[in-house]
C-alpha cells in the first residue's frame, strides 16, 4: 500500500486537498497531509501542521503570519517543507507526492519535490504549468498538470482534473512498488547531446556500453544540462562525457537554452573524471523566427524547425566561450581531457553548411588552448565532431581516466 504525501496550503485549499485525499484512500493508498499554509487555519484534519513546517525552517509560524510579508512567508515555508518532506522520505513514509496550487503553492512544493530522488513520483497541479515551468521543475523529474481552472473549489471541471491527478500519482506510486529490483551494477556515465551532435554521442555511447558502462544521455536544452549537473552532484555518476557544451553559448549571449552559470562545474567539484568537447558552441537557440531579438536580426540565422531558430556565434563570442570553458575546467579537482574537433563543432559547422566559419572556430580553439592549465589534457583531432572516430576517442579516454576497476563487465 503506497503512502502518498499531500503538500500544500490547506488554509486556503482545504476542500480541494480533502477531495484528493478521499480519492487516494479509495485507491488503496495511505495519505499524509502536510499543511504549509502560514495562516494556520486548517479546514480539514492534517498530519503535519504549519507550526511544525515553520519550526523546520527555524521560524515561528505565528510571527510569519503577523508580519504579513507573503514573499517571506512563502520562502520560509518552502524551506521548512524541504526538511519535512525529505525527513518523511528518509523514514520510509513517502512513496509519492502530490501538490496543488497557484504560484505560491507551487513555490512551496517545488523545492521539496526537487529534493527527492529521481524516480520517486512527483506531481504538481498548478496554474503555473501553462507558463515557464523551469523554476518549478529544475533538474528533477516533476510532472506538472495544468488544471484549466484555478484551484478554487470543487466544480465539474476541477473535480475531473483533481481525480485524474490523484489517480495518476496513485498509479505511479503503486507501479513503482511493483518494479523489479534494479540489478544493473554497471558504472554510470553522463553524456550531453544535441541534434547536431547526435552521431558523435551515439558513437561514444555505443563504445562505452561495449566497455561495460551504462550511459545516461542528456539533451543539452538548458533543462537537460541542469538535470545532469544535479545528478552528478548526487554522487551517482562515475564519469562525464560532456561532448555538447552548447548551453554555455546561450548563457553568454542570451538564448533560451541556458543551463545557468554553474553549468560544467559539478563534475569538477566532485573530482569525477570528465572528457569535454565544444559541441554546438557554434549556435545560440531561440524560439520561432519572430522571437529572435531585433538586435540579432542581421546575424547568421538558421531555422532549425518551426519552433527553434539558431544563430551562429561570432569569433568574439567564441573567444569568450573558450576562456569560460578553460576557467571552469581548470578548477576541476579530478582528471579532465578536452577534445577539439578541428573540422567543425556541429553538423551545421562543416563545409557547405550554414554555420561553417573557420575563423569563429579558430577563435574558440585558440582562446581555450591559451587559457587551459597545463594539467588539463588537450587533444586535437582533424575530424569534425560527428566523425564516429571522434566520439569513440572521447569514450576511450574517459574509460582510461575512470580506470578499468570501475567496470564490472
Amino acid at each position: 500500500m503506497p503512502t502518498i504525501v499531500l503538500l500544500g496550503t490547506l488554509d486556503t485549499k482545504g476542500a480541494e486537498y480533502e477531495f484528493v485525499r478521499r480519492r487516494l484512500v479509495g485507491q488503496g493508498c495511505d495519505v499524509i497531509m502536510v499543511d504549509a499554509g502560514v495562516m494556520g487555519q486548517d479546514r480539514v484534519p492534517v498530519d503535519i501542521g504549519p507550526d511544525e513546517v515553520a519550526r523546520a525552517a527555524d521560524e515561528d509560524r505565528g510571527a510569519l503570519a503577523a508580519n504579513g510579508d507573503r514573499g517571506t512567508a512563502v520562502a520560509t515555508m518552502a524551506r521548512g517543507a524541504v526538511r519535512v518532506i525529505t525527513g518523511l522520505h528518509a523514514a520510509g513514509r513517502l512513496d509519492g507526492i502530490l501538490a496543488l496550487g497557484g504560484g505560491g503553492g507551487a513555490s512551496i512544493a517545488a523545492p521539496a519535490m526537487q529534493a527527492l530522488p529521481v524516480g520517486l513520483p512527483k506531481l504538481l497541479v498548478s496554474t503555473m504549468a501553462a507558463g515557464d515551468t523551469r523554476p518549478f521543475v529544475g533538474g528533477a523529474d516533476i510532472a506538472m498538470l495544468y488544471p484549466v481552472v484555478d484551484i478554487a473549489g470543487i466544480n465539474r471541471v476541477s473535480k475531473r482534473i483533481l481525480a485524474n491527478a490523484a489517480d495518476a500519482v496513485a498509479g505511479m506510486a503503486g507501479g513503482a512498488s511493483r518494479m523489479p529490483d534494479d540489478e544493473d551494477d554497471r558504472p554510470l556515465v553522463a553524456a550531453t547531446m544535441f541534434g547536431v551532435t547526435t552521431p558523435c554521442v551515439t558513437a561514444a555511447r555505443e563504445r562505452l556500453e561495449d566497455l561495460g558502462y551504462e550511459v545516461l544521455v542528456f539533451h543539452a536544452t538548458g533543462t537537460g544540462g541542469r538535470s545532469m549537473e544535479t545528478l552528478v552532484r548526487s554522487g551517482a555518476i562515475t564519469g562525464v562525457l560532456d561532448a555538447t557544451t552548447t548551453e554555455l553559448a546561450d548563457d553568454l549571449v542570451g538564448g533560451v537554452m541556458s543551463a545557468g552559470p554553474e553549468r560544467l562545474e559539478a563534475a569538477g567539484a566532485r573530482a569525477i573524471p570528465q572528457v569535454v568537447s565544444v559541441g554546438a558552441l557554434d549556435m545560440v537557440n531561440f524560439g520561432p523566427p519572430e522571437t529572435v531579438p531585433e538586435r540579432f536580426r542581421s546575424r547568421t540565422i538558421h531555422v532549425h524547425n518551426p519552433m527553434v531558430t539558431l544563430m551562429r556565434t561570432t569569433p568574439e563570442e567564441n573567444e569568450i566561450l573558450g576562456r569560460t570553458l578553460a576557467r571552469k575546467l581548470n578548477a576541476a579537482r579530478g582528471p579532465v581531457a578536452v577534445f577539439l574537433p578541428l573540422g567543425g563543432v556541429s553538423a551545421l559547422d562543416v563545409p557547405g553548411k550554414p554555420f561553417h566559419d573557420p575563423r569563429a572556430d579558430r577563435a574558440l580553439y585558440e582562446s581555450l588552448a591559451a587559457a587551459l592549465d597545463p594539467a588539463v589534457e588537450l587533444v586535437e583531432l582533424a575530424t569534425d565532431i560527428n566523425d564516429p572516430s571522434f566520439g569513440r576517442a572521447m569514450a576511450d579516454r574517459l574509460h582510461q581516466l575512470v580506470g578499468p576497476g570501475a567496470v564490472v563487465a
